[in-house]
């Protein structure tokens, strides 16, 4: 929770928002957030469990929302998404683009279908999502607000991550192209890089030793990893009226991160190769 409320309770109201990946992780906190500043939220998600529970927890509190299940990678089943939505809360005036997949790997180890899924999901996913809410306010003649999640390595590229890494840095190149393209119908479009939020999944995945989380914490210049009111906090600004002349902008969230050590991931290089790829690959989800 955050040490104190900087926002008037209700700072959303009068919005409806879908969150993609809103299931799990940042996703569910940001749903949770906004619901709470008075935003009609709509999460969307492959799994319904955890939608529904989202949904269960935002409804628990007071807030209004709904969740339909959907493949982000599919343009119809996002398109019907939309409109299942849109028929229990009304036209949708902002997305936060935030499903995505990543993992651990060596390049050169990479097999067609692993680079797939990721870029599917995160890049292909963005545009379906973007360019379905871009039809429906510009038909509506409603203005609107696109914010997606990217990362603080989407301008630099990481080892060992290259299928987000080239993802994240198209959803970006869309987001920077939109917010110019899109700027005539009243339509903003920016982008949030986080550096290390703990979540249960990704964190399975990234940085679930603690020699890893040590090397982690030693390349953040604030000694510490972000909370997760630290972000939703950023994203209930940039979706508010207090930033309305702010479009196509990259805002990043990572205790200096970036600044300070570049590519996330580029401190594999200094180990044993084959070292490096049993550690990854023992990083990898069990089926």
């Amino acid at each position: 929770m955050p040490p104190f409320e900087p926002f008037r309770k209700d700072l959303l109201s009068g919005k409806t928002t879908l969150v993609t990946g809103g299931g799990t992780g940042l996703g569910r906190a940001m749903a949770l957030r906004l619901a709470e500043l008075g935003a009609r939220v709509a999460v969307v998600g492959r799994r319904p469990d955890p939608l529904n529970e989202t949904v269960a927890a935002i409804r628990a509190a007071g807030g209004t929302a709904c969740a339909a299940s959907c493949d982000v990678r599919d343009a119809e089943a996002v398109r019907a998404a939309f409109d299942a939505i849109e028929t229990e809360l009304g036209p949708v005036d902002q997305l936060i683009n935030n499903a995505a997949g990543n993992f651990l790997c060596a390049s050169e180890d990479l097999s067609p279908n692993a680079f797939d899924a990721v870029v599917k999901i995160v890049l292909y996913g963005t545009f379906h999502c973007t360019r379905e809410i871009g039809r429906r306010l510009i038909d509506g003649r409603k203005g609107g607000d696109v914010l997606s999640i990217v990362t603080n390595y989407a301008t630099t590229g990481s080892a060992f991550v290259l299928p987000s890494a080239v993802a994240k840095a198209g959803v970006l190149a869309m987001t920077q192209s939109l917010a110019v393209e899109w700027a005539l119908y009243g339509i903003r479009l920016n982008a949030i890089a986080p550096g290390p939020f703990p979540t249960e999944g990704a964190w399975s995945r990234l940085a679930p030793g603690s020699d890893i989380e040590k090397q982690m914490l030693h390349r953040i210049p604030s000694r510490r990893v972000g909370e997760h009111w630290e972000l939703t906090n950023l994203v209930a600004y940039l979706l508010s009226g207090a930033s309305p002349y702010q479009t196509g902008d990259l805002v990043t969230i990572d205790g200096g991160e970036a600044l300070l050590s570049g590519q996330e991931f580029a401190g594999f290089v200094h180990m044993d190769r084959a070292q490096a790829k049993a550690m990854m690959a023992a990083l990898k989800p069990k089926k």
